[in-house]
């Protein structure tokens, strides 16, 4: 049988793989335009325990079909500080079992299919004027073109069971013996690494087994070093990211390693429980079914697809219950003792369940924003390089930002429609007293990003300092507790220079200092400038309304509504 090599193998193969994998970016792309941020949201709120991080990285990842995208997402909330290390290594663990959804749907004998659901479904994305129906629309060709791009590499690979040179060299591939089955794995994990992709290494994998090119064992134990190869991926994305967001990509990692290492000396054992299983799922996938003429093997991508599911879920279900040690040695990895300082992305005060009692989630609001104001002062720590500040003023700043959006959220939740007029003025001061906060902190990150950047000379860190103490003095008239204070000294005893008095000796370094020094602490003054004027918006806030009374009041009528058998007292009189 003479076989045209270009057009017989290579046309079809290439082609099919294209196709293939632009099935699976349109697919993914279609549905997380549609709900990217619902998806986000829905991760954030519903991570909060193990189990439910597990399910959630589950259902997100058989949506958008890319534990790739998943778990880049995931590294992503982490860096944020929208979602802690704990559930997002659980997270992690649900997403290695959602991407084998797909798997399961790419084994499904569509491929005759696919074309004309593509060309049906494209011609509604180019024809539809609602961008919505354009994304289910694009989703849905995405989904059809993966399973025509599997039928044509499946068809271009069948002809090189003709070609002895081809099967000489793929006889070397094959899954039997614990040596070869490690080649097979690490050749699978390095062909993923490379494309970035563990579903597209399956559907190659799925198309050589179909096509009789590798034997069913042989494509099983591929599929085992795609898991291993897609995790390189999720390492890139956190390269440039947040200690903890490494931490997220090393527990992907680290799963699939572990996993890796476990199945493997179980994997002929585990062979023959699939082929047991097998049974319930069509038959034998080493026998052939002939077609139009022609051998073709359709149950190994059953067989591929069911134990790629059936190891990832062994793998959740032997690591799951050692999140927490996992969390433990990973918070070790690159740890400073600058991370020993708290997590003020997370708030620490605001408690759901006070949100309906307002005398106590008042306090709570207080409380957290007196926290937020505690993270701003800590960037002049930054600012003098102190061993204990945090090392990167940048994600300190993220971690601010994200607690100063919790707090505007949890104070909004508290404006009921049936609340006095007070206690409504009452939750604005607190509003706007947390927008000058957040304003604030952002105001001295600044200062702590622009003395960081900039090496001064001897003269010019003279006038940095007296600026950075002026600021911290100031810090003072709404922060009682903050900085060094020393009762014996009398009042005014210390004083520190007006920014015009500094601005002017800035203009005077001449040749003591470069003119990048000179825009710095120019530019630093000018921070500084807003930081005293936010600090005098802050205390004039909270002198506006009466707090004291307002909550006094209100506990009150709360008391007065509470019924007398409440609190163990007794409606009837004591005989």
């Amino acid at each position: 049988m003479n076989v045209d090599i270009f057009k017989d193998i290579l046309v079809p193969v290439i082609g099919g793989l294209g196709i293939f994998m632009l099935g699976l970016e349109f697919m993914s792309n279609g549905i997380q335009a549609l709900s990217v941020a619902k998806m986000r949201a829905f991760l954030a709120s519903a991570a909060g325990t193990p189990i439910k991080g597990v399910l959630a990285g589950t259902l997100i990842t058989g949506l958008i079909q890319s534990s790739t995208a998943m778990t880049v997402m995931v590294v992503g909330l982490v860096n944020a500080g929208v979602v802690a290390l704990r559930p997002a290594i659980s997270v992690i663990m649900g997403a290695n079992i959602g991407t084998t959804l797909g798997n399961g749907l790419i084994a499904l004998p569509l491929g005759p299919l696919g074309l004309i659901l593509a060309g049906i479904f494209s011609l509604v994305y180019c024809f539809s004027k609602s961008e919505k129906v354009r994304n289910i629309a694009l989703a849905c060709m995405g989904f059809a073109l993966i399973f025509y791009g599997l039928n044509l590499m499946t068809g271009g690979l069948r002809p090189l069971r003709n070609m002895p040179e081809v099967m000489d060299l793929l006889s070397t591939l094959t899954a039997d013996s614990y040596f070869n089955l490690l080649k097979c794995v690490l050749i699978a994990a390095l062909v993923t690494a490379m494309i970035h992709s563990s579903s597209a290494t399956i559907g190659i994998v799925m198309g050589l087994g179909a096509a009789g090119i590798l034997d069913w064992t042989t494509a099983v134990a591929f599929s085992l070093g795609a898991d291993l190869g897609t995790t390189i991926t999720s390492w890139i994305a956190s390269l440039n990211l947040s200690k903890n967001a490494k931490r997220a990509a090393y527990a992907h990692i680290s799963f699939n390693i572990i996993g890796v290492c476990i199945t493997i000396p179980l994997f002929f054992v585990s062979i023959e429980v699939l082929l047991w299983a097998m049974q319930f799922f069509g038959g034998n996938p080493s026998i052939p079914v002939a077609v139009d003429g022609k051998e073709t093997f359709p149950l190994v991508p059953v067989a591929v697809g069911l134990f790629s599911t059936f190891f990832n879920v062994f793998n959740m279900l032997i690591l799951f219950p050692f999140i927490n040690v996992f969390e433990r040695v990973l918070l070790r990895v690159g740890r400073t003792d600058a991370e020993d300082i708290e997590d003020y992305s997370t708030p620490k005060f605001l408690d759901r369940k006070l949100a309906g009692d307002f005398a106590k989630a008042i306090p709570a609001v207080q409380q957290e924003t007196a926290r937020h104001l505690e993270a701003g002062a800590m960037f002049l720590n930054i600012a003098r390089s102190e061993k204990t500040a945090p090392s990167d003023p940048g994600e300190h700043y993220l971690a601010t930002d994200v607690l100063s959006r919790d707090i505007r959220a949890y104070t909004a939740s508290l404006m009921k429609e049936d609340l006095p007029y007070e206690q409504l003025d009452l939750v604005a001061s607190l509003i706007e007293e947390a927008d000058f906060t957040a304003a604030l902190t952002e105001s001295m990150h600044q200062v702590a990003r622009r003395v960081r950047r900039e090496k001064f000379s001897q003269p010019a860190q003279e006038i940095v300092n007296q600026a950075l103490n002026k600021l911290d003095a100031a810090l003072q008239e709404i922060m009682p507790d903050h900085g060094i204070k020393n009762p014996l000294m009398p009042a005014g005893h210390v004083s520190y220079s007006e920014v015009e008095e500094l601005r002017a000796r800035t203009l005077a370094l001449g040749p003591n200092a470069g003119a990048g020094e000179r825009g710095t602490i120019l530019a630093l003054l000018g921070s500084i400038e807003r930081a005293e004027l936010l600090i005098r918006r802050i205390d004039a806030e909270r002198k506006s309304v009466n707090r004291q009374n307002v909550l006094a009041r209100a506990a009150q009528k709360q008391v007065q509504a509470r019924p007398l058998n409440e609190g163990g007292f007794s409606p009837m009189p004591a005989e």
